[in-house]
């Protein structure tokens, strides 16, 4: 399986840039996920990858080869769609044979080929069906055994699960990574939902407007963001982000002070984050009041208007504890300190009361 680079590559549309320049090391073998909103580059990206795009500047290597003028039908990648893009007058080994049929594969090697994968991805009693008879599911699988049938270096997946109801994308992303591990084919996977790319990805590029933020395990990402950006875009609910000062050692978020927890200069203005299951209501010197709440099943969601600012609280279990007026306290065990003026996240911790 192919381990892939990108140095310096860029992509622009006339004057607007797509993509700024991007250092992207992927490994042989590797589960990587490109997670950003719309527009921020990562579909753009992809498709550099499959050779749908061109790069305006830079290099992308193949096993440390250059494909840059290599054309997309030469590239030995695989791909699959938001739309699945099957053909509806084929029936499902017709769709899954396509691409060993523009490689000429014989006939027979071909069938062998199709069946084996049609079993690997669970579609083998399918074979003889057209696209219209299929559920969004099992349209799915077989999209996949039509990119995985042709045994590519890289494995390319735009938004695949997008189209598919809960319950299926739950399903489904087991399966896509089951499979991936089995072949163990490197493999991209372009998406706007974080729980996608944290539950199946080795480790996650997380992109905003054209450039990466950061790139990590799902853990690094979430516990030490390098930015606001990352900081908010992943977990759920959002993390809280009150905007304070800092003078003499001191950090002051409404009408609260706190003592600095490290060493160093700070910058005036700050970004104080606070993941909302941090929160303690009832522990703690701070004062608020509930607003409102909401059930989440095995936990409640709770919106504070507190000295420091509102705040969402996440707290364990079905029933509620509390009711919108009722006066708290509450207190956090841990928060994350940024910079408001570059939004970078500082390297010390962010301010606990005590």
């Amino acid at each position: 399986m192919a381990t892939v680079e990108l140095d310096k590559v860029e992509k622009r549309f006339g004057e607007v840039v797509a993509l700024e320049p991007v250092d992207l090391a992927i490994r042989s073998g590797e589960f990587l996920a490109i997670l950003g909103p719309s527009g921020c580059g990562k579909s753009t990206t992809l498709f550099l990858l499959a050779g749908i795009y061109a790069p305006s500047a830079g290099e992308i290597r193949f096993d440390g080869v250059r494909i840059n003028e290599i054309e997309a039908k030469d590239r030995n990648v695989g791909i699959v769609f938001q739309s699945y893009a099957l053909y509806p007058h084929m029936t499902v080994a017709q769709n899954i044979g396509f691409p060993l049929r523009l490689k000429r594969v014989p006939i027979d090697e071909s069938k062998r080929r199709v069946e084996a994968i049609a079993r690997l991805v669970r579609v083998e009693e399918l074979l003889d069906r057209k696209p219209a008879q299929l559920s969004g599911g099992q349209q799915q699988r077989v999209a996949l055994a039509r990119a995985l049938v042709k045994e590519p270096q890289l494995l390319l997946l735009d938004e695949p699960l997008s189209n598919l109801d809960a319950g299926l994308r739950l399903a489904m992303r087991g399966e896509i990574r089951r499979l991936q591990r089995e072949l163990g084919v490197t493999t991209v996977l372009v998406t706007h939902d974080q729980i996608e790319a944290v539950t199946m990805a080795d480790r996650i590029v997380c992109m905003s407007k054209g450039r990466i933020e950061q790139i990590g395990t799902a853990d690094d990402l979430y516990a030490r963001p390098a930015s606001l950006f990352v900081a908010s875009f992943l977990g759920s609910p959002p993390i809280n982000l009150v905007e304070g000062t800092a003078e003499d050692g001191a950090v002051r978020l409404g009408e609260r002070s706190f003592a600095a927890n490290g060493s160093g200069p700070l910058p005036q203005r700050v970004v104080v984050g606070i993941r909302p299951e941090a929160i303690r209501l009832g522990e703690g010197p701070i004062r608020g009041r509930i607003l409102d709440g909401e059930p989440h099943g095995r936990e409640w969601i709770w919106l504070v208007e507190s000295e420091v600012g509102a705040l969402r609280v996440v707290e364990p279990g079905a029933a509620p504890r509390h009711r919108a007026g009722e006066q708290v306290v509450l207190g956090w065990s841990e928060s994350l300190l940024f910079d408001a003026a570059d939004e970078r996240r500082l390297q010390m911790p962010g301010p606990v009361p005590s």
